[in-house]
């Protein structure tokens, strides 16, 4: 009995584990098995994503927030007296934003208004004198019918002292009668110049009339362009948007053309430079992911608006002379619009250059 034992005993004191102490130690596998399945669910998860995106999706980093800028510019020399907006504030449409000194164009407009002044008193002048010298034509005529009269008496008194016997007049009277006769004649016919010349007063008149008019159009002109300059001394905002980039103050003396500040006005889209080799599937009204860097852990959902019409290198300042005979054929870049579709976006600052990285859904 005691041999029977010590192999028992023998093997406790060589460390040996007994049969029934090695069932009831859990086993080592079981870890490593979840270990390798975590593991090998990753890998897949992480190749269907990639296939998945690879396929389904197109994404790029080259990518900004764009909106429309209007750079603003007088349009009138003069020097500022007033600024009436800060840096970075929102402006709404016709809101007035810098004053230019008046003082200069209000002169100019003072002075074209009396000019246009003078020119309506030219025009009644002259009008005045048309009428003139249609009296004087009137008295013309009015000399011309009484010579006509005259010169009728004068060639029957001719006539009869013509067809009297010899004897019955003298011919001191005979000479008489001939000479009224052809005095009253010639009378007759300056009278008759007389009519035509007070005639060509008349249009002469007329067309002082219309000369004068026409100088009133001209200073009519003056006065709306010199109100037109006094109306651009005040500089309104032509669109809503923010004020940007202010390079003028009040104090300083500014030209037509010269920048003052940029006006970013509301609206944003994202300018997206996608591949060439990327716009096989890509359609307008297709969803897009975007993820924007100054929002990080946040998607916003909007969709494709359009393409443009010219990849990026055609509109560069220097494009690519492909025909010089260097060329090398490399992916060209098309810019892409996407417009947002989130609700959240009013509560996101977004500023035209903002990085982004959209994922457009082409399946």
């Amino acid at each position: 009995m005691d041999d029977q034992m010590l192999p028992e005993a023998t093997a406790s004191e060589f460390g040996a584990t007994p049969a029934s102490a090695r069932k009831t130690k859990p086993s080592r596998k079981l870890p490593r098995l979840l270990l390798l399945g975590v593991v090998v669910l990753a890998v897949g998860g992480g190749g269907f994503e990639y296939w998945r995106r690879g396929w389904w999706v197109q994404s790029t980093d080259d990518a900004m927030i764009d909106a429309n800028t209007t750079q603003m510019a007088p349009r009138v020399a003069g020097q500022i007296t007033h600024i009436l907006v800060a840096d970075n504030q929102h402006v709404s449409a016709g809101q007035v934003l810098i004053q230019i000194d008046p003082r200069d164009y209000q002169a100019r407009l003072d002075q074209a208004r009396a000019q246009e002044a003078a020119a309506d008193a030219a025009v009644l002048a002259a009008r005045q004198q048309v009428g003139v010298q249609r009296a004087a034509v009137d008295q013309a005529a009015a000399t011309v019918r009484v010579v006509e009269a005259d010169l009728l008496h004068a060639r029957q008194d001719y006539d009869r002292f013509q067809h009297l016997p010899p004897g019955a007049v003298t011919r001191q009277q005979v000479e008489a009668a001939t000479a009224t006769f052809h005095a009253t004649d010639a009378r007759l016919e300056a009278a008759r110049q007389m009519v035509l010349g007070a005639q060509a007063q008349v249009d002469a008149a007329q067309a002082q009339v219309a000369s004068a008019e026409a100088q009133v159009l001209q200073a009519k002109a003056a006065v709306r362009q010199a109100a037109l300059q006094l109306e651009y001394c005040t500089i309104t905002a032509p669109v809503d948007g923010v004020v940007t980039h202010r390079g003028v103050d009040a104090g300083n003396y500014v030209v037509p053309g010269q920048a003052m500040f940029a006006l970013v006005q509301d609206g944003r889209w994202v300018t997206a430079n996608f591949k060439e080799t990327q716009l096989h599937d890509m359609r307008p009204g297709q969803d897009v992911d975007i993820e924007i860097d100054s929002v990080p852990g946040t998607v916003f959902h909007g969709r494709v608006d359009s393409f443009q019409s010219g990849t990026g290198s055609v509109f560069s300042a220097l494009p690519a002379e492909n025909a010089t005979g260097n060329y090398v054929k490399i992916v060209q870049r098309l810019p892409v619009k996407i417009v947002f579709d989130d609700p959240r976006m009013k509560d996101v600052f977004l500023a035209p250059g903002m990085s982004v990285v959209p994922s457009v859904r082409v399946r």
